[in-house]
């Protein structure tokens, strides 16, 4: 099993960013922890994350034919993005959408998703285990 773990704008600022809300564990701090869980579980992992839609629709389409899976927290782009729902939809893998706080006890606007209807599963409020929960679900799709 091969996955991509898509990250949207501003987790690159993990550990920095509202750590009331989203801890003080850093971005790399969180690549080391879905590469050692890959590791432990026996599939491959590579981690993107970019501020940039474009950037995130290009991983996405070029991730048809070269993995698996895609885990994803699109950030912002959650709320926002109709190209992105539209890449995931195209490309046809099973995709887990991730967030790290618990989007329905937010602000109003975070309640909606434009990527959640072409997912197979969302995880929100699991911190960043959130990713690794990801991982089993489509560990076991992927059976």
């Amino acid at each position: 099993m091969k996955l991509l773990v898509l990250n949207g704008p501003n987790l690159n600022f993990l550990g920095i960013r509202e750590p009331e809300i989203y801890g003080k564990t850093t971005y790399a701090d969180l690549v080391r922890l879905i590469e050692d869980y890959a590791a432990k579980n026996g599939f491959d992992v590579d981690c993107f994350q970019s501020n940039h839609e474009g950037a995130l629709v290009d991983k996405i389409q070029e991730a048809y034919g070269n993995y698996d899976g895609i885990i994803f927290n699109p950030a912002a782009y959650t709320h926002t993005s109709v190209a992105i729902a539209d890449a995931v939809k195209a490309v046809g893998l099973p995709t887990v959408e991730v967030h790290i706080s618990d989007t329905e006890k937010r602000e109003a606007f975070r309640r909606i998703s434009y990527v959640r209807a072409a997912c197979v599963a969302t995880v929100q409020g699991l911190g960043l285990n959130g990713y690794l929960k990801a991982a089993d679900i489509l560990k076991d799709m992927l059976k």
